[in-house]
This record gives structure tokens, C-alpha cells and sequence, in this order.
């Protein structure tokens, strides 16, 4: 029957997890975080509201919770590499001091003092008191590395700023859990009435020593479902399996030791995990498919965790508490600037970082979200108060932290996001950057399809005056020589040169001019992804040759019609800048009867167009048919 209850629980869960996910991509879209559209769901849908998932089912559904809190303790670990953080160890090392230190001292204290104010500490013992206020000044130092990494990524951040942030974010992770097996442990004996003497700091120590010694015996354990050719979904069911086995193990360590030692030898899963997750990081060559691995379980992960930790609070707890919670976030919020401006002056870090090192690190998400549903389950009594303020604190944290580090990460100049697109200035343009055959012949093919062209080259060249192209001799590709080309109107931009200089020009053209037309001839494979991240298309000639002769085999029309190889015929992209046709169907936009109308994208995406697909400013249609028809449409649409 248990069995048959559990199943029953999980299959409910399971259909709400899964509106849960569409439901917080809603939230995404109003520029609320994912994390608070799932919390929410699991809210509305937990046994507060709905009663979709009762509380009976929040117990026999814990599982999850650990399995979840295994995956988010390895993805923790497998972002502490060693190797990135040399360049930076100074700084990480100061402001890892300041932020944990400071942070934990300042925020225990003040909590201890005010506790009266806080109406479920109010009542309780002193020593009850101590080891509350620790505890949140535990959740208070952890930081979120994925939203971090997520920032950076968006935003293309490098530089020695955003190199301690990242640095600074994974090793506070890793010793906040640390830190969280000290407090628990205290706290359980100051609430228990135990005494804190020499003995309970040796067993506490061999608590320590004894997870370390499992965690790095779980990063041997870990590397071997990639030392074999299974297949990659076994992989990642093996690492989930890996990650809860460890905590049926310190359950059941636990439980043996109380039996037959009258002493509960408690070990720390996730500290277990996240030093078995440091070492396949740092001491294996799995480290790069591990990382991948856990980034693909991960976004489940977090769909059934938000989830179920939402289903479990009460509205009315989360409502009563929000005014604290509001109250401790700002304590956090000053706790850090305060730990921010001894980590600058302790590393001797640039001044212009001191109002600004804070901003980075008040984001939080899994890992203190986490500690806190452990915290809840351990004391029930006033636990799920104390959850509902911390989840509050993570919600307000989501909302205000990524924008305050977006800010920070511009004011120190070490954003590099793509540059304003600029108005189309009526003329149809494109520059190739590289003197040879190809890009001469492509030239002169533009010009026949009357584009404007620009041949860009650092090579003194013989160039043939007679024809129409002009040829634009450059001293090197830095910034200052891109900017005399005025490139910002420029419809196309075409890149044939070596991948490396194709990449300095990508990067430049990204950053200071934004043209999203951008193609690359690439000489290598293995430098496509790169690339693609900066939103260029991308051309491998014995790739797309294979492609090329695919398609003639198979659709021989096709393929001729597309390459302008049938006289009178041609394709063409054109973009939606007429404001009267705004809002337009495609069915009443009167095309001639030769053209015909292959897709239509919009904001990157290709949409399944059909007759009574609406047309948007900005739409990209792609069209086939007689030249001078194209023509005619061309002029008709970007007036």
C-alpha cells in the first residue's frame, strides 16, 4: 500500500511539475525569474490553495528533495575549478572573507538581538534563539552560481571584475555547506539541552573529516559511468541514482550509529556531494562532460525542487512573514556592502569597485533554498516559518540581484552585449572583409543584384579599377580602423578571412557596430560554437558543399531555383519596414502571381507561416521568384 500511495503522489506531482514549468515560462516573459513562477505554482497548487498535492503527499514525495539537493550540490562543486581562479586568487581569497565573515557575524548578531521582534523567536529559549540566528546568517552568506554564470553568459562578461565574482560565488558555496554542518550541528545541541564540550567539537570534527574522506571517495565513484561507452541519458540516470544513494547512506550511518553507539554519527550529504563533484572537476578528464551532464538534469531538477518546496508552505505563513522578510533582506543587503568594502581594501582592488563589489553576490537560489527546506524538516515547530522567511528573502533576492549585477557589470566596463541595431538607411550594402578570388566573385555577384559592396583588406593588392567594388586598404583590424568604415548601416557583413582574425572582427563588429547579418567562411569545425554565440551564420565549405550536392540530388529544382541558377529567377530576404503593412495578413498582400512566399522569421524564430499569418515590423520574408517582381516587392515593403 505504501508503495501503491507513493506512486499515486508522484504521478499528480509529476502533472503539476510539468504545468508548473509552463506556468513559470509565463512569469519569464513578465521579467520575473523562473524559480518564482515555480515556488508560486507549487504554492497555489500545494494544500493552501488548491490541495493538488496534500500534505501527505509532501512527505512521501521527500525523495525528490534529496535527490534534487544531490544534483544542485554536484552542479555547486563542478563550478570550482582551480585552474580559473589562479589569475584572481588574491581578490577571491579578501572578498571570500568579507562576504562570509561579515556577512554570518553581522547578521547572527543582529537577528540574536532583535529576535523578540520576530514573532515565532519571540517566545522561545535563548539557546534557541542562538541557534536560529546562526542559522540564517548561514542561508544569508550562500550565493546562486548558476544565476551568476547566467548574468555573465548574457551579458559576455570578462575581465578581472567579473573573474572574482566567479570566483568568489563557487568558493563561498563550498563553504557555506561547511559552515552549515558547523551550525547545524551546534544548533541541534543548543536546542536538544546537549552540552558543547571538548567531545561533541572531536566528533563534530570527525563528522567533518569522515564526510570529506566519502565525498572524495564519491569522486572516484562518479567517474565511472564516463570511463564507459553507455549511453549519455544512462549517465545522467546513473548520477541521480549516485547523488541519492549518498543520502540513504548517511540516513542509515546514521541511524546504526544511534542503535548500537548511543550517539548519532551524523555525515553531511551535501557536503559529500560537493566535494565528489570538486574532485571529478579537478582531478579527472571528465570534468568538461560532467559539467554538460548535470547542465542538462539541472533544469528538471529545479522544475520538481521549486516546485514541491512551493507546495509545502502555507499562503497565510508566506504572507505573515514577508514584512520580516523584507526587514532581514535589507540587513543582508547592508551586511554585504559592509563585507564588499573589506574584501576591496584587504586585496588592494581597484577603488571604483568599493560602492559596487557587493552587488554580485545577493542573488540566491538552490543551494540556500535547500538549506532551508533542511533546516524545516529538521524542526518542524517553527521550521516552516523559518523557510517561509528564507523563500520570501530568495524571491526579493531573484528579482533585485541579477539587475543590480548587470549594472555593476557595465559600470566597471567588462560587458561586452551586442550594440544597437541602426535604421536602415535606404541602401542595400555589404562589406567583405579579405582580398581573393571568392570574395571578388562574390562581389561582383552582389553587384549584379544591385547591392553596393566593399572589398576590406590589410594586403597591398593589385585591384582592378574597371569594375564598380571598391577596394578600402586597412593598417590592421583593431577598433580604432573598423570605426573609419562607418559599418553601422552596413546591411551584410562578410568575414574570409583566418578564423582567427574572422573571430577579433566578430567580436568587434558584435560589440560596437550590432549588423545581426554577419557571415563567416570558417576554416576549422571546432570553432563554429564561438561563432554561433555571437549570432553569426555561418558558412564550412565542405559542409555546406556535401549540402549543396544533397540537395540537387534530391530536389535538383529546388536547389537551382534557390542558387539563381534558373534565368529570370532568384530569392531573396526582405525585411517588414512598412508601417501600412504592420498587422497585415500574408494573404492580402496582393503579391504577383510569380513570387512566392517560403518563410517568415521573427525575432530569430521561423515561424509555420500561413495565408493568415500576421506580419509584424521587423518580420524577415523570405520570397521566390521573377527578378523584377522581387524588385518591385522589395521597394513596396521597406517604404
Amino acid at each position: 500500500m505504501p508503495i501503491k500511495s507513493i506512486l499515486f503522489f508522484l504521478v499528480g506531482f509529476v502533472i503539476v511539475a510539468i504545468a508548473a514549468n509552463q506556468i513559470a515560462k509565463v512569469f519569464q516573459k513578465i521579467k520575473f525569474p523562473l524559480i518564482t513562477g515555480l515556488i508560486i505554482t507549487g504554492i497555489i497548487a500545494g494544500s493552501s490553495v488548491l490541495n493538488f498535492i496534500p500534505r501527505d503527499a509532501i512527505d512521501k514525495l521527500h525523495f525528490l528533495n534529496e535527490i534534487a539537493l544531490a544534483i544542485i550540490a554536484f552542479s555547486a562543486g563542478s563550478e570550482l575549478y582551480l585552474n580559473d581562479l589562479r589569475s584572481r586568487i588574491n581578490s577571491i581569497k579578501w572578498m571570500t572573507i568579507g562576504q562570509l565573515v561579515i556577512t554570518f557575524v553581522i547578521s547572527s548578531l543582529t537577528i540574536y538581538f532583535v529576535a523578540d521582534a520576530i514573532p515565532f523567536m519571540a517566545t522561545l529559549s535563548s539557546k534557541t534563539k542562538i541557534a536560529i540566528s546562526i542559522l540564517f546568517g548561514t542561508i544569508f552568506v550562500a550565493r546562486s552560481p548558476s544565476s551568476a554564470i547566467a548574468v555573465i553568459n548574457e551579458m559576455r562578461a570578462n575581465g578581472p571584475f567579473t573573474k572574482t565574482v566567479m570566483g568568489v560565488t563557487v568558493v563561498k558555496d563550498v563553504l557555506v555547506i561547511i559552515l552549515f554542518a558547523v551550525c547545524f550541528s551546534i544548533a541541534k545541541a543548543f536546542i536538544k539541552g546537549e552540552e558543547i564540550g571538548f567531545l561533541f567539537l572531536i566528533i563534530l570534527l570527525l563528522e567533518l573529516l569522515t564526510s570529506f574522506g566519502i565525498g572524495y571517495l564519491l569522486g572516484k565513484l562518479l567517474q565511472l559511468p564516463f570511463n564507459y561507452k553507455i549511453p549519455h541519458s544512462l549517465k545522467a540516470f546513473l548520477i541521480v541514482i549516485i547523488g541519492y544513494a549518498v543520502y540513504i547512506f548517511a540516513y542509515y550511518v546514521k541511524l546504526e550509529t544511534g542503535i548500537y553507539l548511543h550517539h548519532e554519527f551524523v555525515l553531511e550529504p551535501l557536503l559529500i556531494c560537493i566535494i565528489g563533484s570538486f574532485v571529478v572537476t579537478n582531478y579527472s578528464k571528465h570534468r568538461v562532460e560532467f559539467s554538460e551532464l548535470l547542465e542538462e538534469i539541472s533544469p528538471f531538477i529545479y522544475i520538481v525542487f521549486f516546485t514541491l518546496t512551493g507546495a509545502s508552505l502555507s499562503l497565510q505563513i508566506l504572507y505573515s512573514v514577508f514584512g520580516i522578510a523584507l526587514a532581514l533582506f535589507t540587513l543582508r543587503l547592508l551586511t554585504m556592502f559592509f563585507g564588499g568594502l573589506f574584501g576591496v581594501y584587504a586585496a588592494k582592488d581597484k577603488k571604483e569597485y568599493r560602492l559596487i563589489a557587493w552587488m554580485p553576490y545577493l542573488t540566491q537560489a538552490g543551494v540556500a533554498l535547500g538549506l532551508a527546506t533542511i533546516i524545516a524538516n529538521e524542526f518542524p515547530e517553527w521550521g516552516h516559518k523559518f523557510e517561509a522567511i528564507v523563500i520570501a528573502i530568495i524571491v526579493i533576492n531573484q528579482l533585485v540581484g541579477p539587475p543590480l549585477f548587470k549594472w555593476a557589470l557595465n559600470f566597471v566596463k567588462e560587458s561586452h552585449t551586442k550594440a544597437s541595431l541602426q535604421q536602415f538607411d535606404g541602401t542595400r550594402d555589404a562589406v567583405i572583409f579579405g582580398i581573393e578570388s571568392q570574395s571578388i566573385a562574390l562581389a561582383l555577384q552582389l553587384e549584379k543584384h544591385n547591392w553596393e559592396t566593399r572589398l576590406i583588406g590589410c594586403d597591398h593588392v593589385d585591384f582592378d579599377k574597371g569594375i564598380a567594388t571598391e577596394y578600402i586598404h586597412l593598417e590592421d583590424y583593431s577598433l580604432k580602423s573598423i570605426q573609419t568604415l562607418q559599418l553601422e548601416k552596413t546591411e551584410g557583413i562578410v568575414l574570409m578571412l583566418g578564423d582567427d582574425k574572422n573571430y577579433k572582427l566578430a567580436q568587434l563588429i558584435y560589440e560596437n557596430v550590432g549588423t545581426s547579418n554577419v557571415v563567416v567562411r570558417l576554416d576549422r569545425r571546432e570553432n563554429f560554437d564561438k561563432f554561433h554565440k555571437l549570432g553569426c551564420l555561418i558558412i564550412e565549405p565542405a559542409t555546406a558543399l556535401v549540402g549543396l550536392l544533397d540537395h540537387f540530388v534530391r530536389s535538383p529544382n529546388a536547389a537551382s531555383l534557390l542558387l539563381g541558377m534558373d534565368e529570370g529567377q532568384d530569392s531573396m530576404d526582405i525585411e517588414i519596414r512598412n508601417e501600412d503593412i504592420h498587422g497585415m495578413r500574408l494573404r492580402d498582400l496582393r503579391l504577383p502571381s510569380d513570387v512566392l512566399v517560403l518563410s517568415v522569421r521573427r525575432n530569430g524564430q521561423l515561424l509555420v507561416s500561413h495565408g493568415y499569418t500576421r506580419l509584424r515590423l521587423g518580420d524577415i520574408m523570405t520570397l521566390v521568384g521573377a527578378e523584377k517582381s522581387l524588385e518591385d516587392i522589395c521597394f513596396r515593403f521597406d517604404t
